[in-house]
């Protein structure tokens, strides 16, 4: 009788939780995404270029010819874009059992598939390198085909949650994210709601082939993106909506602080030809999700409902799937901030590619790529 009134109680709390980010899905109720000053509703007029049989686009290169751009998608491949005659073409994959990878989303499968999230390449070599979130650090050469794994574990702990990576080319390495050490890339809204802090930033030597850790109990390790004069480094920490600095040389080697902190949850970052950085916002940061990870007694109760993964996402982003792309300057400041606040076009976004006047803009979740002319 006890677990019946729970049960009733825990269903009761959810479909209340549900009316209410419905009504906030207006733009004005309490669990609405907040608005953010000076930001510009820019973004529903992007164009999109859509993906055939496949989705969530997390990453974008371009390589060193400039060709592509090169995108990981959710069964496992690597897919290059051809312009508007040719359109897309497969590349590259992170996993050899490639005869169940046959559908555009399949969560369950990330396991046998691979999931390939952060993609660089060498400019030197040509060579792609992938962190694929089951599979580890692999690269694949420019001819493409089945990636090679690299490196699977640092300090004799496994990777997890292979999540992102930059390549400093004078130094021969390259440094990289694994994101927690409890859940895996399928788990990821779970991690964020248990506020786990066992992500890990790691460096690899290409030439002694070690990986060493450089940064750990970190709350959803994420994007990564070197300095332009490669002083530091930047590491996205998820939960925290914060942006670290690793310092790599000068008076504070060795030494991080917060770079940023954000209205939201950032995902990627990627540094433009200027030096500035963009960081692309999962989400904004609202009520639900303030009291998700500030109030102990809310979280143990959002976990305990009844309710869909999917339906959990909803009321943890606002209940208006939205884009928020944030440009920051090498000391951090905000220069711009730009948006699709009712997602009419663009929504949930993973990176912001800058490249020759346009912002190209993937998404973990959505079966196109967003392009922005600036």
């Amino acid at each position: 009788m006890t677990m019946m009134i729970i049960t009733v109680f825990l269903t009761v709390i959810a479909a209340v939780l549900a009316i209410l980010v419905k009504n906030s899905q207006t733009g004005s109720g309490i669990f609405a995404p907040p608005e953010i000053s000076g930001s510009r509703d820019v973004f529903p007029s992007a164009k999109v270029v859509n993906l055939t049989g496949a989705s969530g686009p997390e990453s974008i290169a371009f390589d060193p010819a400039g060709e592509g751009p090169y995108v990981g998608v959710s069964d496992g491949r690597i897919l290059k874009w051809r312009g508007e005659p040719l359109g897309w073409s497969d590349f590259a994959h992170t996993s050899s059992n490639r005869q169940e990878c046959v559908r555009p989303f399949a969560p369950e499968l990330e396991h046998v598939c691979g999931r390939p999230l952060g993609l660089r390449f060498d400019k030197k070599t040509g060579d792609l390198y992938i962190a694929d979130a089951y599979f580890g650090l692999l690269v694949v050469g420019p001819a493409g085909g089945l990636a090679k794994p690299l490196v699977t574990e640092a300090e004799g702990q496994p990777f997890r949650f292979t999540n992102d990576l930059d390549i400093d080319e004078q130094e021969d390495v390259i440094y990289f994210t694994d994101t927690s050490a409890r859940f895996q890339r399928r788990q990821f809204l779970a991690a964020v709601l248990n506020v786990d802090k066992t992500g890990r930033f790691i460096k690899y030597d290409r030439s002694s082939k070690k990986a060493t850790v450089l940064l750990q109990g970190l709350a959803f390790a994420n994007g990564v993106a070197l300095s332009k004069d490669r002083s530091f480094v930047l590491v996205v920490e998820t939960t925290t909506c914060k942006i670290l600095r690793l310092w790599l040389s000068g008076p504070n080697a060795g030494t991080h602080q917060v770079f940023a902190e954000l209205p939201g949850f950032p995902d990627n970052i990627r540094r433009n030809s200027n030096g500035e950085f963009w960081v692309a916002l999962h989400s904004k940061k609202g009520l639900f999700a303030k009291l998700s990870l500030t109030q102990t007694w809310f979280r143990d109760l959002v976990l305990r409902l009844p309710i869909s993964p999917q339906r959990l996402h909803s009321l943890f982003t606002g209940g208006i799937p939205h884009a928020t792309a944030i440009k920051l300057s090498e000391s951090g400041k905000v220069l711009e901030v730009l948006e699709d606040k009712e997602g009419k076009t663009l929504r949930f976004i993973s990176e912001v590619e800058e490249k020759d006047g346009k912002l190209w803009i993937g998404s973990v979740l959505v079966p196109f790529l967003g392009v922005y002319d600036l």
